[in-house]
């Protein structure tokens, strides 16, 4: 595969292609097909009303079978189902890597400190692996690296420090990078010297952000999961990501986004197509990532990018499992108001930088033609509908539902041209109990710290006007202008998001 070829540079300009003929075309069109134009934008708000209904009846399965995740002993139920095909419960290590750039260490405690909290499993059979940076500074890394091990020894099997040297060649900044370096030195220096007697087999590799925390039985869930799934090694695990930790703090922009996305990522995670990605916080077999080489070293969006890795280098066997066990990460914030909007609509950015996996799956498909077709044309139309929707989905349905009667008037004369304003009302309305069900959802399912007095119940219900505002702001506009700085080759920077205010 050829990543200077012409070929990629048209993949890789695709999704901008997409999006601004999405976008540009019930401008255009009004003038010339106001008819097509009218039936685009209805089907668009058919398909919205349907995955606005979808989201909120799956988000619901989903809520209970968190209450229900919550409840199980899963050593326990290991023990009363295990079975000749099981892997022994007693061998199998988690590693987390965690990496980092200059945290506050109060930041990075987020995620040791949740770990050290697991329940139902030996905290001796996880191994924390702390990646910082080697830009960060000698002072900063020996720092951080005193407290942990002075405030950590002997709780768990082993807190590992490793340094990933900046500058290496064909390496881009940012996590990928670093938890690949990572990743390796495990491996080298631990599993294949079989230290506290790792066997390959028996592990699990936890990729996460320095503000995570874990549900206290994830790992115990994780071992379960992993003990008992045949395919264990062609298998990624994914636990809902939620923003709640710091949810009442940020600007209700920000929260507004945080909702939805929490709630819609339980829906996700469950959609009956099961071609969801892992995101953000996930957790595979140490095996799979090896086979697939490790995060691409030059590769910003490491999440989705090292799931398509492994899935052509398995033939198409890997798949994403749901832990309906959430896990808890901080909101984008900043040093005032518009510094957190700032970084919220930076992080956006970045994760609409995953349309570069468009390009890589398509080429990747033609590549492996020993996985069916129909298998790879879904991963990619996966990928591509993701992205479009991402940075159109805004314009279809404001303006979207307008223009064509606004820029010809001689169009809206005509019955289907007076009727549609009034079509997409209805339907835009009813939209509306699939998000109250997502609200309602999330509240319930926040800390109760953050759901405690009159004044966090009323800022989180005064803030929904915003909503039309936020979602172009902080969703849409960022994703849009992604896609198109990679239309024009214009390659993005890895910068780390801000989670603390200090």
């Amino acid at each position: 595969m050829n990543k200077n070829s012409r070929i990629y540079r048209f993949w890789e300009m695709l999704p901008g292609l997409l999006a601004w003929t999405t976008i540009l075309f019930p401008i255009i069109g009004s003038f010339f097909c106001p008819v097509a134009v009218t039936y685009f934008v209805i089907a668009f708000l058919i398909y919205w009303l349907y995955q606005s209904f979808q989201s909120a009846i799956l988000a619901v399965i989903g809520y209970f079978k968190i209450k229900k995740y919550s409840a199980i002993n899963w050593q326990k139920k290991f023990n009363q189902q295990k079975n000749e095909n099981f892997l022994n419960y007693s061998k199998i290590k988690h590693v987390v890597i965690i990496s980092s750039f200059k945290e506050p260490i109060k930041v990075i405690d987020m995620a040791i400190g949740s770990l050290s909290k697991q329940i139902d499993i030996d905290l001796k059979k996880i191994f924390i692996v702390l990646a910082q940076e080697g830009r960060a500074g000698k002072q900063n890394n020996q720092t951080t690296k005193k407290y942990f091990e002075n405030k950590y020894k002997g709780i768990f099997a082993d807190l590992v420090f490793t340094e990933h040297p900046p500058g290496l060649e064909g390496e881009t900044i940012g996590k990928h990078s670093n938890e690949a370096w990572a990743a390796k030195y495990f491996k080298k220096n631990y599993i294949d010297k079989k230290i506290q007697n790792l066997d390959f087999d028996h592990t699990t590799l936890t990729s996460c952000d320095v503000d995570t925390i874990f549900h206290p039985k994830y790992f115990s869930a994780l071992t379960y999961f992993f003990a008992s799934d045949p395919n264990r090694y062609y298998r990624f695990w994914q636990s809902p990501i939620f923003w709640h930790h710091n949810i009442n703090s940020v600007p209700a922009p920000i929260r507004i986004i945080g909702t939805m996305g929490n709630v819609i990522h339980i829906a996700n995670i469950q959609e009956p197509d099961t071609l969801f990605f892992n995101y953000s916080c996930y957790s595979s077999s140490y095996r799979q990532i090896d086979s697939a080489g490790y995060w691409d070293l030059d590769v910003i969006p490491e999440d989705w990018h090292i799931f398509l890795q492994s899935f052509f280098s398995s033939g198409g066997r890997s798949s994403v499992n749901p832990i309906f066990l959430p896990t808890v990460v901080d909101a984008p914030d900043g040093k005032g108001y518009f510094d957190a909007l700032k970084n919220r609509y930076n992080q956006c950015l970045r994760h609409a930088w995953g349309a570069t996996d468009i390009a890589y799956a398509i080429e990747q498909s033609r590549l492996h033609s020993e996985i069916p077709i129909l298998t790879r044309l879904l991963r990619v139309y996966k990928l591509i509908k993701t992205h479009i929707i991402w940075s159109s989905n805004w314009f279809i349905l404001t303006l979207g539902t307008s223009l064509p009667t606004i820029l010809n008037p001689r169009f809206f004369q005509t019955s289907f041209g007076y009727n549609l304003p009034r079509i997409a009302n209805v339907i835009l309305t009813i939209c509306l109990i699939p998000l109250f069900v997502l609200i309602v959802l999330d509240w319930k399912l926040r800390p109760k710290s953050s759901t405690k007095g009159f004044k966090n119940f009323f800022k989180n219900f005064i803030q929904w006007p915003l909503m039309p505002i936020a979602t172009l702001t902080m969703a849409v506009l960022p994703g849009l202008h992604s896609h198109t700085r990679l239309l024009f080759n214009k390659r993005l920077e890895y910068k780390t998001t801000t989670k603390d205010k200090k």
